[in-house]
């Protein structure tokens, strides 16, 4: 294990991105990924399973992608960097992202930011 990383596990909420996890994600880093890409983003708009399906997702990938569970993705490994972009394609920003998953609407959510009526 990285000594960086050592004793990450007892800090709650955090779940670190390494090697280990980059590999065993790959395919669905690199589904968010190729959403940059137009054609890859009308096949998605179009038919999300048929999406799914080229890229080979396991059952569990599709689950997380199908429920657009936020806080999943991100526990399964999923970079957060390309969650971005699978954001904007289903028209989310950041911060209704970030809502999610905390486990609050928009509004409560924003709430407790600085400046509660930025958008």
């Amino acid at each position: 294990m990285n000594a960086q990383l050592e004793g990450i596990e007892s800090i709650a909420g955090t779940y670190p991105f390494d090697l280990k996890a980059s590999l065993r994600t790959l395919r669905i880093n690199r589904f968010f990924w190729h959403l940059a890409r137009a054609e890859h983003r009308e096949l998605f708009l179009r038919d999300e399973e048929e999406a799914m399906r080229r890229e080979a997702l396991s059952e569990e990938e599709k689950a997380l992608v199908r429920t657009r569970d936020w806080l999943g993705l991100v526990r399964y490994g999923t970079n957060f960097f390309v969650l971005e972009k699978f954001a904007r394609v289903v028209k989310m920003s950041n911060l209704e992202v970030y809502a999610k998953m905390r486990g609050e609407s928009f509004e409560d959510f924003m709430k407790t930011r600085r400046v509660p009526d930025a958008r």
